[in-house]
């Protein structure tokens, strides 16, 4: 399907905030290029994108394979730059969901008459498969497939991972934690410059956070387990800390709770025991009572379903081990 511009831009706004980012339009959202702020507590990004759909290649002399960007519509010969924040050049596929990224400095020159950027599909299908893939064009130029959900990393790490044609062993490695991020040690990162270690290590967390949130919300269908809302207000928590020793990124580690549960499941306020059934933390509830704060419990009580949500798939239930470890680590807290 090809979309409109409007469309590319809502796909753009709803990527930033699915990764917990706000987004302001800096200036009216029927200008191409758009010019977004995005920000996050004290770290902020302005970015100015252009965006067109991915095609195949056009003519027989080019590779069913190949897919390109038409550079369209523009009221200048060239890309602007983003004075004081970045650029980005992107295509979409929505056949099956991912973006592309192009390097700004590779293309920051005059355009031509018919200008094109492409990237092959086998990336774009990887990153469909994997969530992000680098692809190697030549001439140290790497263009950069992924999803959705890593919009802010890509926007993050721009003129670092699109570096990395500077070095083929970083770029293997870069390639090998897309393909599997758990596959790559602490050793193997070291091993490549010091100035991209940051980055493999910032891709290779994304990825495993993505895959965790990925198959919790699938799994719950988008819904919080312990209200059932959805509005895209839901988010996978762990059950078990990952920075705890017995912490996973198992799916049967993985709960789908909406924004206000989720907090209070961090907090201790509230708990799922070993049968499923949802339950208040008398002893935190107690403390709230002395010091005037339970104001608001009972809305919150009547919201609370008698037992959670529960994915179809047994396997992706949470794990009881996990539910007893858990509680003991917040009621103790508490």
């Amino acid at each position: 399907m090809v979309l409109r511009k409007r469309a590319l831009l809502d796909l753009v706004t709803r990527s930033i905030l699915e990764c917990r980012w706000n987004v302001l339009y800096l200036e009216s959202p029927d200008n191409h290029p758009f010019r977004l702020q995005v920000y996050r507590d004290d770290e902020s990004y302005r970015v100015r994108i252009y965006i067109w759909n991915l095609t195949h290649g056009g003519g027989s002399a080019r590779p069913r394979s190949e897919y390109r960007i038409q550079i369209t519509g523009l009221s200048t010969s060239y890309f602007e730059p983003e004075i004081g924040g970045k650029t980005l050049i992107l295509g979409w596929w929505d056949e099956v969901g991912v973006f592309a990224g192009f390097d700004y400095n590779k293309h920051s020159g005059t355009l031509g008459s018919s200008p094109s950027i492409q990237i092959r599909e086998q990336f774009l299908r990887n990153a469909h498969i994997n969530g992000f893939s680098a692809c190697d064009k030549g001439n140290e130029e790497i263009a950069i497939a992924f999803k959705p959900s890593f919009f802010i990393e890509y926007i993050k790490n721009l003129e670092s991972l699109h570096g990395f044609g500077e070095s083929e062993y970083d770029l293997s490695v870069l390639e090998t934690v897309a393909e599997n991020p758990y596959a790559v040690n602490d050793g193997e990162i070291e091993s490549t410059s010091w100035t991209r270690q940051t980055v493999i290590q910032s891709v290779k967390k994304r990825l495993r956070d993505s895959s965790f949130q990925d198959r919790v919300l699938t799994a719950y269908n988008y819904r919080c387990a312990m209200c059932g809302v959805q509005l895209d207000l839901v988010q996978a928590a762990h059950i078990v800390p990952v920075s705890h020793e017995n912490g996973t990124d198992e799916t049967s580690n993985g709960i789908a709770l909406c924004a206000l549960h989720h907090y209070a499941y961090d907090r201790g306020l509230v708990f799922v025991d070993e049968d499923y059934s949802i339950e208040l933390n008398q002893s935190k509830l107690d403390k709230l009572r002395v010091i005037s704060r339970d104001e608001g419990l009972e809305e919150f009580t009547e919201a609370l379903r008698a037992i959670i949500l529960l994915p179809p798939a047994t396997s992706d239930r949470p794990h009881r081990d996990y539910l007893s470890i858990a509680n003991f680590l917040r009621l103790a807290a508490s």
